[in-house]
């Protein structure tokens, strides 16, 4: 009998059905009454659904005001509306297809056939349940009808929609009622909507299992990643009281490379220029910034101009990087089994990576005492080392990386940890996520040396905020130091000297 014969017995498996949610771009708000006097660059809805009032162009204080009040009497709205459309009638004769649809079908050998063969076999059962139902469609309509149901078989259901979209970089589902989506740095109401918390529940599973982790009321915390590279994070109930929620940070398909940051806006020329120099001329760099600001854009993006030849060793919790070097081996932690055993942190990782031969060691981010092992490796011969942490400043990064150090068991005086960072580290990159959404790199910083038992750091490149434009686009410009940067020697080292202090002054 064929994978698609005639079932009787076997109990149906649960499937979720999508209805979709009406409404583009809404935010927090309903939206408000068509008025002509919105602020420029507020888009209804975008970062905080700010009601139509008087206003005058230029951000005047009285206009400022005037937003604060407006927001303050904003309504927030959980969902968004359910009213119709071409794709809710299509999720609506989904509602009717699926169930009898299930009833020929048997999902585990469909599970076997690509998404392709599927649709093949798929297309004659489809028109035969129509039939049954005295539905008749049109041929879009019939392709809509099979890529919602291929979706709920072999896919994430709705989530499909929004991992097909370019524009989308975020999807934050909060249960199974509402899920919001980031676009162009700005949130919004998504259009898709789970049926309850089993479908959604389901999904969840789907997404964790395919990297061999799991999720339930034993482990209701997951970290996984998507095909595509793409890092997801899914917290369920206990923990969670609106039911499943999934967080998914997309990443693009195209390499990003630093020219393309700098076309972007992110940095200028010399900016550009200097970062080059610095992946190229094997210093130890630390990206730091808050959460979503691009640290790992950034380090994606440098890792362009690490030498073909040499070999690199990438570690993370979720492996999310995605270097674009031939010679690249990554690495990822294991969490501990349901009686707590078998975890493999990153430190362990970067122990054991030390006797593989590395020339550089990348961490995707330090969040506790491996920083002292990177620290180690930086120091032993592996030179142009990078990782990500967490911090709002490069001097804050500093400072987070010596009481991460301390947080471990390693019993050293403080003094020697921030000798230890200031011998190893050579630049601090600091990037940021502005409130228009953009990104920038904010700061290029050295770090010199000690002075007593402080880190004496210099700052070579600078964003400075200017002022607000009409469409609300953050003014600014960047700005070099005019100093000489200690660095010049590693620099000098590789060829690069001239270029870099010209980048620089």
């Amino acid at each position: 009998m064929s994978a698609f014969g005639q079932r009787t017995t076997a109990a149906r498996p649960q499937f979720g059905v999508a209805q979709p949610m009406q409404g583009t771009g809404l935010s927090f708000s309903p939206p408000p009454p068509a008025q002509p006097d919105i602020p420029a660059g507020l888009e209804p809805g975008a970062a905080g659904a700010l009601a139509a009032g008087p206003a005058t162009p230029g951000g005047s204080k009285a206009d400022a005001m005037s937003r604060l009040e407006d927001r303050a009497r904003a309504l927030t709205s959980t969902g968004a509306d359910d009213s119709g459309g071409f794709e809710a009638s299509i999720h609506r004769i989904k509602e009717q297809v699926l169930p009898r649809l299930l009833e020929r079908v048997d999902p585990e050998a469909a599970a076997t056939l690509s998404k392709d063969e599927l649709a093949e076999e798929f297309r004659p059962i489809i028109m035969e349940v129509l039939t049954e139902l005295k539905i008749t469609l049109n041929r879009r309509e019939q392709f809509a009808l099979e890529k919602v149901l291929i979706d709920e078989l072999l896919g994430f259901g709705p989530l499909e929609e929004l991992l097909g979209d370019p524009d989308v970089t975020d999807i934050m589902v909060n249960g199974p009622d509402q899920t919001y989506i980031e676009k162009k740095g700005k949130l919004q109401i998504a259009p898709i909507r789970f049926r309850d918390e089993t479908h959604l529940f389901q999904i969840a599973q789907r997404i964790v299992n395919q990297v061999g982790r799991r999720v339930d009321q034993t482990t209701p915390l997951a970290d996984a990643r998507l095909k595509d590279g793409s890092r997801v994070n899914v917290i369920v109930p206990p923990l969670s009281l609106r039911g499943t929620a999934i967080s998914i940070r997309k990443f693009s398909e195209k390499p990003i490379t630093l020219d393309m940051l700098k076309n972007f806006g992110s940095m200028d020329q010399a900016m550009c220029t200097a970062l080059k120099i610095a992946g190229a001329s094997r210093m130890n760099i630390v990206i730091s910034g808050g959460t979503g600001s691009g640290k790992t854009t950034m380090l994606n993006a440098m890792s362009k101009m690490i030498d073909p030849g040499e070999r690199v060793l990438t570690i993370e919790d979720a492996a999310e990087l995605r270097l674009q070097q031939p010679h690249w081996l990554p690495l990822e932690t294991r969490p501990p089994n349901l009686e707590g055993q078998g975890a493999i942190t990153i430190g362990d990782l970067v122990k054991n990576a030390l006797r593989m031969r590395p020339d550089r060691i990348i961490l995707g981010e330090i969040r506790g005492a491996e920083a002292f092992d990177l620290l180690a490796a930086m120091n032993t011969g592996h030179d142009g080392s990078m990782c990500t942490l967490h911090a709002n400043s490069p001097r804050e990064a500093l400072g987070r990386m010596e009481n991460m150090i301390l947080m471990g068991d390693i019993k050293i005086p403080k003094e020697a940890i921030s000798r230890q960072i200031a011998e190893s580290v050579d630049l601090i990159v600091q990037v940021k996520r502005l409130r228009d959404g953009s990104r920038r790199t904010t700061n290029i910083t050295e770090v010199i040396g000690m002075e007593g038992d402080v880190i004496v750091t210099q700052e070579l490149f600078n964003f400075e905020y200017l002022d607000e434009g009409e469409d609300g686009k953050i003014l600014g410009e960047f700005r070099s130091s005019g100093l000489r940067p200690y660095t010049l020697e590693k620099a000098r080292q590789f060829g690069f000297d001239q270029a870099y202090l010209e980048a620089c002054l």
